[in-house]
Parts: structure tokens; C-alpha cells; sequence
């Protein structure tokens, strides 16, 4: 869904920092190769993430949800040199795709792929995060916030896709349709838990931002 005019998207990613090499690479393999491309970040909301985090600094990164990669690479230009970036998925089929690219940049090795359910993996991971992305599956948004939580550094930042659901939060509910269901008590709980102050951007399909307190 389209907030704004495509004319006014151009205009935006004209004005923003140009895509880097790799990732405009990226963008065209993933649009060549594999299924359901638009999935993808891209240009402008890459650059978003990617200006968080070198506002952020992070150590450690968590992503929910890798699909080709673009994302991963966007959040690794901020990471400190010590750092390392956690990312999730459970496509098989995509983890060489990944790699290839993830081994093209700067951070190849820095970058560790974890193949299944983000529900069953998070518990395992003995760290603290201070940037999280979570984008996934939107019937589990609840859960991993809630798996998500105790491992998050004082200050540190969830970021959270697709929470506008091309505009079906605002819609009458259809007692069937679980994510948007799932979606619309997910930015409740962003707005009313003690244990976050949040600010939900308008970028693409909606990008919420949660400072943990």
C-alpha cells in the first residue's frame, strides 16, 4: 500500500543517501531470483535502518526474519567493530543466497545465520541485544516481543515492520485474519508497556521504534 504518491517516493530516495553497490545488487538479484520480492527493505527504508543504526552504535544485533539479506547488511553499518548480528529465518532454500552476499561485505564473518523457528532459537542465544528487528511472521510479533525483552541492553532499540498492515489496522477486523488481529494488540502493547517508550514511523508499511526503558 502506498502512503504517499510513487512521485514522492522517488523524490525521497533522491534525496536520500544513495543505496550502496552491494545492496543495489542485491535488490536486483532478489527481484530476478526469488519469490515475493517486494518483501525486500530497499532503498529508502534501508537507508533508515541503516542511519538508526550508526545513531545507535550497537554491539550485538538480533534480526527476525532475514529473507535475502538486504536488511542484515543495512543494520551491519552501524555495528561496533566487536559486534555481531544475530539473524533468523526459516527458509532453507535462501541461506546460500544470503551468505553469498553477506560473504561480498564488509561483515561476512561477523554475520551468523540461524536456520528455524525464531520462538525455539531466541531462548538459546546467551546475549544482550541493543537493536533488534523484527520482521516476521506477524502472528508471533507478541511473542517474540515478549521472548525479545529480557535480552535487550538498557537503551536499546526493537525495531518492528510492517505494523501498519497496508492500512487493515484500520479496517473493520475480519475474525479470520490472525495477523491483523495480532497486529492490532502488538501496537497496543507498544504503546501501553511500561517497559518501552515507542514512536510509529509512516515508512513504507509502517516501522515502529522502541526505546527499552
Amino acid at each position: 500500500m502506498h502512503f504517499i504518491s510513487p512521485e514522492l517516493e522517488d523524490y525521497i530516495e533522491q534525496h536520500s543517501e544513495k543505496e550502496p553497490e552491494l545492496l543495489a545488487a542485491l535488490n536486483k538479484e532478489t527481484y530476478q531470483k526469488i519469490l515475493l520480492p517486494r518483501m525486500l527493505s530497499g532503498h529508502f527504508q534501508g537507508r533508515v535502518l541503516s542511519m538508526l543504526s550508526k545513531l545507535i552504535r550497537p554491539v550485538n544485533i538480533l534480526e527476525i526474519g532475514t529473507y535475502t539479506g538486504y536488511s542484515a547488511l543495512c543494520l551491519c553499518e552501524g555495528m561496533q567493530e566487536n559486534g555481531q548480528l544475530h539473524t533468523i529465518d526459516i527458509k532453507e532454500e535462501l541461506v546460500d543466497f544470503q551468505r553469498k552476499h553477506f560473504d561480498k561485505s564488509l561483515w561476512g564473518k561477523q554475520i551468523v545465520q540461524h536456520l528455524g523457528e525464531a520462538i525455539d532459537i531466541i531462548p538459546t542465544l546467551d546475549l544482550k541485544f541493543d537493536l533488534v528487528f523484527i520482521d516476521a511472521d506477524k502472528e508471533n510479533y507478541l511473542n517474540y516481543f515478549e521472548l525479545i525483552i529480557p535480552k535487550m541492553n538498557k537503551g536499546g532499540i526493537i525495531l518492528s515492520d510492517n505494523v501498519l498492515w497496508s492500512g487493515k489496522v484500520l479496517e473493520p477486523l475480519n475474525p479470520k485474519d490472525i495477523s491483523t488481529k495480532v497486529l492490532l494488540e502488538y501496537n497496543r502493547l507498544l504503546k501501553e508497556d511500561p517497559r518501552v517508550e515507542t514512536v510509529l514511523l509512516p515508512i513504507r508499511d509502517g516501522l515502529t521504534v522502541s526505546r527499552v526503558l
